[in-house]
């Protein structure tokens, strides 16, 4: 990033800064007027579509909002719809201008419950995912949708939506208590005002992303090029483009022991309550360095179950769906599930680090290995796959490199993600001050 390019986002960071904290006091005098309601007090909560099948979406005459477009945006994206067969007189509850739609499940509760308001007046029904449901405030109530999407994704709302969801391996919304949540009415020049701040910094946020987004999209093509020829040996070949030789290895062959894992009993509070073991999941597999894991779970769980110790430095593979042939490393002893394939790496034969870039390196490789519907590999298609095999010291030169350039490119704690995460961040903080009413 050159000098120009850094004195430019500077602007905008104060442009940011200056923004907010100017307007932050306007709103005192009127935060006294706040009313606290409940959902259930202001409106009143419907399904989305009913009694479809899988025919019905294929010709559909209609369009409805899919769960992602709600999950992925504070208000509905209305080039993101797709098709679905409503017959003449069919009773479906069709959106309108003003309603706030949810998702009613997610994996884990923190992401349960996700807002997208409807900002947008339409003039043809258009209908609701069957995984989701809408929010249609009262028509005595006062709030604009352009402040209901700020207000469902501040942080505190996020934290009292999630406390609604329960479940094991999916967390569902339940309907009664999130009808109990209390949520703040402003007047409505407070909603505006606020409306107009946090609009003006999410485009001043748009902005400076977008200068991000192009340098690390720059950098990742660079990385891609370097990538590619420090890594682009070929099996007939004995050599490399720099004359050192080259041996070629399944890396069943680089390896000194191999290791699985095992999931302990879902719900079971022996294995899971006050638990200090990390256990890996293969979502958490996203090449990277692993330092800590979502979950822990207890020793009683490593001692009753197939769950076992992994050592630092494996190269571990997850094995499963959509996450086959992703790749990381783990910096810290841990178990993983039974999705999760480990390597130890000989470091007689091969650097792990090496190891590990040559097997992201080989990822879309890798994952069309996978076979049945959900496009599973195994540990011995796994140990099969072949890998070059130069001196020690040139696999040094080359892990040199490529950790240099993933640093500035991919790193979350260094690097030009983590300046794009620290702007969210800095949105949210604003955000949030603007959204806490005292109750």
């Amino acid at each position: 990033m050159n000098n120009i390019d850094k004195l430019k986002m500077d602007n905008v960071k104060l442009k940011m800064k200056n923004e907010n904290n100017s307007q932050l006091s306007i709103l005192n005098s009127q935060l006294n007027k706040v009313e606290w309601k409940t959902l259930g007090e202001v409106g009143k909560l419907y399904g989305g579509l009913s009694g479809k099948s899988k025919p019905d979406f294929e010709n559909g005459n209609a369009k409805y909002v899919p769960y992602k477009n709600i999950f992925s945006n504070i208000d509905v994206d209305f080039g993101y719809l797709e098709n679905v067969n409503i017959s003449q007189g069919e009773k479906q509850n069709a959106i309108k201008y003003g309603d706030v739609l949810f998702t009613g499940s997610s994996e884990i509760a923190e992401e349960a419950g996700m807002s997208c308001s409807v900002t947008t007046h339409s003039d043809e029904n258009i209908y609701l995912n069957s995984f989701s449901f809408g929010l249609r405030f009262n028509e005595d109530i006062e709030i604009i949708p352009e402040f209901s999407k700020f207000l469902f994704r501040s942080d505190f709302m996020r934290k009292e939506i999630a406390k609604t969801a329960s479940g094991v391996t999916r967390f569902n919304i339940s309907k009664k208590r999130f009808e109990k949540l209390l949520i703040p009415i402003p007047p409505l020049a407070v909603q505006q005002e606020i409306v107009r701040i946090l609009d003006k910094f999410t485009e001043l946020t748009a902005e400076l992303t977008a200068e991000l987004t192009a340098e690390l999209t720059a950098r990742k093509k660079q990385y891609s090029f370097y990538r590619e020829e420090l890594l682009a040996f070929q099996p007939q070949m004995n050599t490399d483009k720099h004359g050192f030789k080259v041996e070629w290895k399944t890396l069943g062959e680089v390896i000194i022991k191999s290791y699985s894992g095992s999931t302990p009993k879902a719900g079971s509070s022996k294995f899971y309550d006050n638990g200090t073991i990390p256990w890996l999941r293969t979502q958490e597999v996203k090449f990277i360095d692993i330092e800590e894991t979502e979950i822990k779970i207890t020793e009683l769980a490593v001692k009753e179950t197939a769950t076992k110790w992994i050592p630092v430095n494996c190269v571990i593979i997850a094995i499963s769906g959509a996450t086959a042939g992703r790749s990381a490393i783990n910096k810290i002893p841990l178990t993983t599930n039974q999705h999760c394939l480990c390597l130890e790496i000989n470091p007689e034969v091969a650097l792990y680090r090496y190891v590990f870039h040559w097997i992201s390196f080989n990822y879309e490789n890798i994952k069309n290995l996978g076979q049945g519907a959900r496009g599973d590999v195994n540990s011995g298609m796994i140990k099969k796959f072949k890998i070059p095999i130069p001196p020690l010291a040139e696999q040094e030169r080359i892990v040199a490199i490529l950790d240099k350039m993933d640093t500035l490119t991919n790193s979350i704690s260094e690097g030009l993600p983590k300046e794009i995460e620290l702007r969210q961040k800095q949105y949210e903080y604003y955000r949030d001050k603007l959204l806490t009413f005292d109750n």
